[in-house]
């Protein structure tokens, strides 16, 4: 799996990897906290919000990242939990049955991650932490205790909004991503991830899998906004996911000749924006003609002058279909597309996969106890697939997992607009809170 390869930074407003955005423009009369008020979410909510977007910019191993770290370590504090931190940065939070040692064997762990795509919304990724302590709340407020260690999660570097490489925390937990390869990837300032994590007070030289760990966990539950708008027009609140589609990202490179805007003859030209703008074409045209989705959401144009020819186009084609073949037929044509127009125009092309995950099945056994503690608590809950990654379907390669989803009424995400009405977090923490006393608590 090329998930091994050097990753590359991406902050910058924008969308980086998953799932579509709108973009910040329609943030100026929008309240991220919508109108859920638990006391959990509006104080993590100010942690590496822009107030000139209302995005957020919670890059790992930033200050923003450690603020929300103070966040999850205080709430399990709250909460008398046992919190540690693993080799990769990952942060975990047990309770424990009573006489028993946090993480030990048969483990139910939920969660998700605190980290943000560049300006991003409030609900992707905080929402699963957020609920995932709620969930434990509501458990003792009914007067129920675990019978297997639960924990909650929340993994680093998720969106890959800092070194380019998305599940950085579970990818290396597994082992899908080497310490090796992880210790080349750089940020856009070329601050590297061991430099990164060493100046955040990490080990960095402690990286890698942790099997032990692994074997320990019985099942990871991962509840998420729901990215894009399957449920609203079918009244769901929640919904259960059924697969992840095959996904990832590619770099291309065009190399061309810089020279004067004003006095270079057309006919003279080698400019590399010309087979860029054509590969932006051809990926919207080929994402139509084969049912999935082609983004180049970022590009970088150098030198960068307004009155010059640029030398070189630098841009990231996020590719995903709903299966594998399609998915290779799909960014097939559009690098074969790139190719032909940087030969028509005299300009070098070059690409490499950076990252990659194939379709993720998730376990069958485990949606049905899923479905089968919703319905106990009358939750109606339909199944369905998404084109989005997440820990959950890195995870699911080496142990059971599942997926909740919460209503996204305008399906916007990955932008400050993204949002979830406070009857439907509500309805989410029950569901979550259902299936953690199905798994843990009997």
């Amino acid at each position: 799996m090329s998930a091994d390869a050097p990753g590359h930074p991406v902050p910058g407003p924008g969308v980086d990897e998953d799932k579509g955005a709108t973009g910040a423009a329609n943030s100026s009369a929008y309240d991220p906290a919508g109108d859920w008020q638990h006391p959990l979410w509006t104080s993590l909510l100010p942690i590496g919000r822009d107030e000139a977007t209302g995005g957020y910019r919670r890059y790992a191993f930033s200050a923003a990242e450690a603020a929300c770290r103070d966040w999850f370590r205080a709430a399990a504090a709250d909460r008398g939990l046992v919190t540690e931190t693993d080799r990769n940065g990952n942060l975990w939070a047990w309770w424990a049955p009573p006489g028993a040692a946090p993480g030990g064997p048969g483990a139910v762990v939920t969660g998700s991650h605190l980290d943000s795509v560049p300006d991003g919304g409030a609900f992707d990724g905080p929402l699963g932490v957020v609920s995932a302590f709620a969930a434990i709340d509501l458990l003792r407020e009914r007067g129920l205790v675990p019978v297997r260690p639960l924990g909650v999660a929340a993994f680093v570097e998720e969106e890959g909004a800092r070194f380019g490489v998305a599940c950085l925390g579970s990818r290396l937990l597994t082992g899908v991503l080497t310490p090796a390869a992880a210790a080349g990837l750089t940020d856009a300032d070329g601050i590297g991830l061991p430099e990164a994590m060493t100046a955040a007070g990490f080990d960095a030289a402690a990286i890698g899998p942790e099997p032990e760990r692994l074997d320990r966990i019985a099942a990871y539950v991962e509840l998420h906004i729901e990215q894009g708008r399957a449920l609203e027009p079918i009244g769901a609140a929640i919904g259960v996911a059924a697969s992840i589609w095959p996904h990832g990202r590619w770099r291309i490179d065009f190399t061309g000749r810089a020279d004067h805007a004003g006095t270079t003859a057309l006919a003279d030209r080698h400019d590399p924006m010309l087979p860029y703008a054509a590969t932006v074409l051809a990926a919207r045209t080929a994402a139509a003609g084969h049912g999935g989705r082609a983004t180049i959401g970022k590009v970088i144009a150098e030198p960068g002058g307004a009155n010059a020819i640029c030398s070189a186009v630098r841009c990231w084609l996020d590719a995903r279909a709903p299966d594998a073949a399609t998915l290779d037929r799909l960014t097939g044509a559009i690098l074969d597309a790139a190719a032909a127009s940087a030969a028509e125009h005299g300009v070098a092309m070059t690409s490499r996969r950076e990252s990659f995950t194939p379709v993720v099945d998730f376990d069958s056994g485990l949606r049905e106890r899923v479905l089968a503690a919703l319905a106990a608590h009358g939750i109606d809950a339909p199944v369905l697939p998404t084109g989005a990654g997440h820990d959950a379907g890195i995870l699911a390669d080496q142990l059971p997992t599942a997926m909740l989803f919460v209503r996204n009424p305008t399906g916007v995400s990955h932008a400050p607009g993204e949002r979830a009405v406070a009857a439907d977090c509500d309805a989410g923490v029950r569901a979550l809170a259902a299936v953690l006393e199905e798994l843990a608590c009997r």
